[in-house]
């Protein structure tokens, strides 16, 4: 009797809920009510027009009253101007610091292609098949080079459909495999040489790559491929006021996934972690009287929407269901202290400077002590 140690990755069961649903599966009603309500001019193969993209991205009311919720929260210029960009036979490259919402807009801008999965995840290993295409090695040493026998890429798949394709990390990636990349985007053209055949992209082709600030100096793109995406800058949510909305509709929306009740009384605490965030963020405190070190950390909105996730979780396993200090300040001290030398030194001067004189945050400066101590 022979035992096998390898198994077949199981399928979902019938009516069984993925943890992350696609954002074209996730948002199919407000895609197809969309569609139903656009009657503008759509590039070719497109599902929506651009000012439909944009209104699925940034939200509003339809004429029926169907409501889209926003995805992104930031100046609806830059999502026109990025929403345009794909509508040319320009890339898009999406640039800015860690948390702000990057890989969120590159996945939804694609899905209303239809299709979000068309993904390169870029590291440091990444290799030029990835980007490229691959082969079969089994039908290549039987057969030899054949179309049968080649494996495609997403990129390459996304040009022979007309699909919107994504590069994540596109500065993770080596610099050799980075310029594999030129000839797609100036000739729109991938060359197979082992077979003597190229694949031309079809109309509604196009790439959406993403970049991090703080990536400078690991891969730094050549100015060659630079000149063939147009560059949107992400920002970071303007106001106190946008961060604690992001962080609140994220938290929400992914409680409903996790089955976690909902904590309508934790707009207190959500507040505390963005004011603590974006203090120490920016060296100041809100009201310009304070200035403070700043941790090695990015403090990010991604940061503090996983600080609140995880203190719901506890609030709803380990407590009464509702969020509070105690529930967040473990997170937070995650969070600021990477560096547990020079980072603590950052945090306990901020407890003791500032959040202790604070009024109203007694509470959570004593939770906030009782974790760091």
């Amino acid at each position: 009797m022979t035992v096998s140690n390898t198994t077949e990755p199981a399928e979902p069961e019938a009516g069984a809920q993925v943890l992350r649903p696609h954002a074209e599966d996730a948002f199919a009603d407000e895609l197809k009510a969309l569609a139903a309500a656009d009657d503008r001019p759509r590039p070719a193969r497109w599902r929506l027009s651009p000012w439909a993209v944009a209104t699925y991205l940034q939200g509003g009311t339809l004429p029926d009253g169907t409501v889209i919720t926003p995805k992104y929260v930031g100046p609806r210029r830059l999502v026109e101007v990025a929403v345009t960009t794909l509508a040319t036979d320009r890339a898009l490259l999406l640039l800015g610091v860690p948390g702000t919402a990057k890989t969120w807009v590159s996945e939804h801008l694609a899905a209303v292609s239809g299709d979000s999965t068309l993904l390169v995840q870029g590291t440091a290993g990444t290799p030029e098949e990835a980007v490229r295409y691959g082969w079969n090695y089994a039908q290549l040493l039987a057969h030899g080079p054949s179309r049968d026998a080649l494996v495609p890429s997403p990129l390459m798949r996304a040009m022979s459909e007309g699909m919107t394709a994504r590069v994540e990390e596109l500065t993770r990636i080596p610099a050799d495999v980075q310029d594999s990349l030129i000839t797609i985007l100036s000739e729109k053209t991938l060359p197979v040489p082992e077979l003597g055949q190229e694949v031309q992209a079809v109309r509604g082709f196009n790439l959406i790559a993403t970049a991090n600030d703080r990536d400078r100096g690991v891969n730094e793109l050549s100015s060659a491929l630079r000149r063939r995406f147009n560059t949107v800058v992400l920002p970071l949510p303007e106001t106190p006021e946008a961060e604690v909305d992001i962080v609140s509709r994220r938290v929400d929306q992914i409680g409903r996934s996790l089955d976690l009740p909902a904590a309508p009384e934790g707009l207190t605490e959500i507040r505390r972690v963005v004011t603590v965030f974006r203090e120490l963020r920016d060296g100041v405190t809100t009201d310009g009287r304070t200035k403070l070190k700043s941790p090695s950390g990015t403090l990010s909105t991604a940061e503090a929407i996983s600080v609140v996730t995880n203190g719901l979780a506890l609030a709803a396993h380990f407590g009464d269901g509702v969020l509070r200090p105690g529930d967040v300040a473990a997170g937070i001290l995650g969070a600021v202290v990477r560096d547990p030398a020079a980072d603590r030194v950052v945090w306990q001067e901020y407890l003791e400077t500032v959040v202790r004189e604070r009024d109203g945050w007694k509470d959570f400066y004593r939770a906030c002590r009782e974790v760091s101590a």
